[in-house]
């Protein structure tokens, strides 16, 4: 090695001898190893591996039984815990739709009959607590029921009881109230809309002909408004025969319903046959009774004729 070569600075590269290194195919495979392309590789890669490692676990460690069986519906249709669970359901589930109803049509009777130019704004102010979480109103139904809840000290206050009451809270009545509340604006909405839809002249001329505001009522508004108030009875009893946020919030032992076992069986206990079959068996009894509530609302409505 020279002098020259070992004392002078190392030479820069030229801009032509860089693009050439730069066009050579072992950098161009290089670069074309991106993060990019990487993380694609990654996100292709990695579902066929999972189900690879499922399909393996499942042949080498578990086993399915694949063979048909009724034994599941015998269990949810016989078991007492389960028949007991559902009959609770279904009662609690009547009773708010019956409860729902009946607090829900004067309201929708004012607001149809002397709403006036304000109907919109009362029904805007009916479904402002609607835009708030179902969950944060169930919680506060669990402070005002409390022990040391707001209806408790009231009762107090008013020198109604001594003590706080243990009652209020944790019990089939508390599932009821909280359910009331929660779906009273959808029972409203349809009543509402078919009181809308009553002709005016036929409660007129029923008046004109010496019927009072009771027996008009019965016999004109109540029973052209029935659709609304089927829609309303069903629209609340499909969903809370289902419900197990508020059992298992405000229910305690005593309001567990059938949902909360459902999901039992599809969370800790790992029995999903069982789970589907109490699924399936609630979703048909649920189904036959909304025909029979139609039913049975029809036979009413004709015989106020």
């Amino acid at each position: 090695m020279t002098a020259a070569a070992e004392g002078s600075p190392p030479l820069r590269m030229t801009r032509a001898r860089r693009n050439a290194l730069l066009q050579s195919e072992p950098v161009q495979g290089f670069a074309l190893i991106s993060p990019t392309f990487l993380y694609a590789l990654i996100l292709l890669v990695l579902p066929i591996l999972v189900v690879i490692a499922h399909s393996f676990w499942t042949q080498h460690y578990l086993t399915i039984d694949r063979t048909f069986t009724l034994e599941n519906y015998r269990i949810a249709l016989t078991e007492p815990i389960y028949r007991d669970l559902l009959w609770r359901s279904l009662y609690i589930s009547l009773t708010v739709s019956l409860f729902t109803v009946v607090l829900a049509y004067p309201i929708a009777y004012f607001i149809s009959f002397h709403g006036g130019r304000h109907k919109s704004l009362w029904l805007f102010l009916i479904t402002i607590p609607f835009w708030t979480s179902y969950l944060l109103r169930v919680m506060s139904w669990k402070v005002i029921l409390g022990y040391n809840g707001v209806l408790n000290s009231g009762l107090m206050g008013l020198g109604i009881i001594d003590e706080p009451s243990t009652a209020l809270l944790y019990n089939s009545s508390a599932v009821i109230i909280t359910l009331t509340h929660a779906w009273a604006a959808f029972a409203i909405l349809p009543i509402f809309v078919s009181l809308e839809k009553v002709d005016r002249t036929l409660v007129e001329a029923a008046t004109d002909l010496g019927d009072g505001p009771l027996r008009s009522f019965l016999r004109v508004t109540l029973p052209l408004s029935a659709p609304g108030v089927i829609s309303a009875a069903l629209i609340v009893m499909i969903p809370t025969v289902g419900d197990y946020v508020t059992p298992k919030l405000v229910g305690g032992k005593d309001g567990v319903m059938i949902a909360n076992a459902i999901q039992a069986q599809f969370g800790k206990a790992s029995n999903w046959p069982l789970g589907a079959a109490l699924s399936v068996t609630t979703m048909v009894i649920v189904t036959l009774m909304a025909g029979a509530t139609v039913l049975v609302i029809r036979a009413l409505q004709r015989l106020a004729r």
